[in-house]
């Protein structure tokens, strides 16, 4: 394959990645080997991501025109984009825990909603809780006021009840 069309090929896998994709968070992946890039490739993948170490050169061509050109800016140095395709926490989160356990890589910034994030406020993504989290409190939320009505009235039920037997136990007694 010429280098022209490995190229093209290249950004076009990129821009698909790119169209699907809810975040992209670049990292800096200097240090890593092989197969700790793999790992973490495998570990967002189960979150429904990917990792993807690319020339910046291309990236910034592939991000051309869609909202993810405010990264371009940020696309020197030895980087690589984790794309989030469901949950724009999980692959944030994913991150942070494999720099975490593995001492090695950094978040240097994201990509959300055509809006560029600093490193912070990436790092900050993920920190939040995900969607499946959300729902759960707001189910609860929900939930716990019809759970406090049903409470309350099988408490007076049965306070009756244990009136009743009280009634009953000192009138045959």
């Amino acid at each position: 394959m010429s280098t022209k069309a490995f190229k093209s090929d290249k950004i076009a896998q990129i821009k698909e990645k790119i169209e699907k994709a809810n975040v992209a968070i670049l990292t800096e992946y200097k240090g890593m080997s092989v197969e700790e890039i793999t790992k973490l490739r495998r570990e967002l993948q189960k979150e429904d991501g990917d990792y993807m170490v690319t020339k910046n050169t291309l990236a910034k061509i592939a991000v051309k025109g869609t909202e993810y050109e405010v990264l371009t800016d940020a696309l020197t140095g030895p980087i690589a984009i984790a794309f989030g395709y469901g949950d724009q926490v999980m692959p944030a989160k994913a991150l942070a825990k494999f720099i975490k356990e593995n001492k090695k890589g950094e978040i240097i910034g994201a990509a959300m909603d055509g809006k560029l994030l600093s490193a912070a406020e990436a790092k900050a993504l993920a920190n939040l809780p995900t969607k499946a989290e959300i729902y759960a409190k707001m189910l609860g939320c929900i939930n716990s006021p019809a759970s406090g009505i049903a409470n309350s009235i099988n408490a007076v039920m049965s306070q009756l009840t244990r009136t009743m037997a009280a009634v009953r136990d000192t009138k045959t007694a």
